[in-house]
């Protein structure tokens, strides 16, 4: 199973996290996307530049699709500039692509039968595969969940990430997750004034 599909599994289900911000998660599918390119060959790292590699892309619809949509001229893409163009709705299109594959379903609610409640993970090989990963600390897939808030059993360790060109992209999801919070901050403070300059009205 792809790392995408590991870690929003594991995003959805680990029980001693609150829930993660869907554009954090996006942010972090979209680097986990780029990592499973790499190891496929089917892009290549020049610096931060995303280059065309020697190998297709993976089945995965998802990942087929990611790497469709890559910029294929020079001077090529930054990672960071990929993470905020892919990013955007990925946690949605991820969601929906394991509820296609009934691997996530949404319970129906009492009070409003016909709208389903939040994402839940249904038992599968694929949640039981997703889990084994996580509880082995698998380098990426901690770091990846770890960056977005979702926390598993506490160790003194940090997993290391040998690969240059994976420590890349790690580094440029940390990147992008604080300038996300950075604009969610200056929004708040924003909307904080703006309340402050209508009760001042009142």
């Amino acid at each position: 199973m792809t790392t995408p599909r590991t870690l929003l599994i594991v995003a959805m289900d680990s029980a001693t996290s609150g829930p993660v911000e869907a554009g954090d998660l996006s942010l972090a599918l979209a680097g986990a996307e780029l990592i499973d390119l790499l190891d496929a060959q089917a892009i290549g790292l020049d610096d931060d530049r995303i280059v065309p590699g020697t190998e297709p892309a993976p089945a995965d619809r998802l990942l087929a699709e990611a790497a469709d949509s890559l910029v294929r001229d020079e001077p090529y893409e930054s990672v960071g500039d990929w993470l905020w163009r892919r990013g955007k709705g990925l946690a949605v299109a991820y969601t929906a692509a394991l509820e296609e594959d009934g691997l996530v379903t949404r319970p129906r609610s009492r009070s409003h039968p016909f709208r389903g409640g939040p994402p839940v993970v249904v038992e599968s090989p694929a949640r039981t595969e997703a889990m084994a990963r996580w509880g082995s600390r698998e380098p990426v897939l901690t770091t990846l969940a770890e960056s977005i808030g979702v926390r598993g059993e506490q160790r003194s360790d940090s997993p290391e990430v040998a690969d240059d060109s994976v420590a890349t992209v790690l580094a440029g999801v940390n990147d992008a997750l604080v300038e996300l919070q950075a604009v969610r901050q200056r929004r708040n403070i924003e909307e904080a004034a703006f309340d402050n300059v209508w009760r001042g009205l009142e």
